[in-house]
């Protein structure tokens, strides 16, 4: 049997600090939960996580976005964006155009049909991680929020002192 990291951090906790143990902690949930969520969004929709990203991004923005502000929103490379526009656009789930300001940019945005598609998924998205979340109660989520905020001020000003 394979452990994941926060086991090993557990079984051997003189080798771990408690900062180190609370990564583990975080990465593992992140990790569950998003091999849930690819696995649900692959199996009910035939779906990538990072087409329902870029979907649940232009959702957002009706008159649609140019690809750096959606890669700048994801979090990823516009190399990363182009070849998830393509296939959307292919589909028809997505239009393209020319800026109307600058000739060079191309804006994207969600036809009707990706509209539509997108929130029969997000409605269904929303119900798993409700369920992935069910045994938490409402004050367990308030907290959980409130220390997660709390975690994410931290590791900010940490990026912000070494100058990331």
């Amino acid at each position: 049997m394979t452990l994941d990291s926060e086991t090993k951090a557990v079984e051997l906790p003189e080798h771990h600090g408690d900062e180190l143990r609370l990564w583990l902690r975080l990465l593992t949930c992140t990790t569950l939960i998003e091999g849930e969520v690819r696995s649900r969004l692959r199996e009910r929709f035939d779906v990538t996580l990072p087409r329902f990203d870029l979907m649940a991004q232009l959702d957002k923005v009706p008159e649609g976005m140019t690809l750096s502000d959606v890669s700048k929103r994801m979090m990823v490379s516009n190399g990363n964006v182009t070849g998830l526009v393509e296939r959307l656009v292919e589909s028809g789930h997505l239009d393209r155009r020319t800026s109307e300001v600058d000739r060079r940019v191309q804006v994207i945005r969600l036809t009707k049909a990706g509209r539509a598609e997108f929130r029969k998924m997000a409605a269904e998205h929303e119900l798993w991680i409700a369920d992935i979340f069910g045994d938490l109660t409402p004050k367990d989520v308030r907290e959980l929020m409130r220390l997660l905020a709390k975690t994410k001020a931290s590791a900010q000003k940490s990026a912000r002192s070494r100058g990331g």
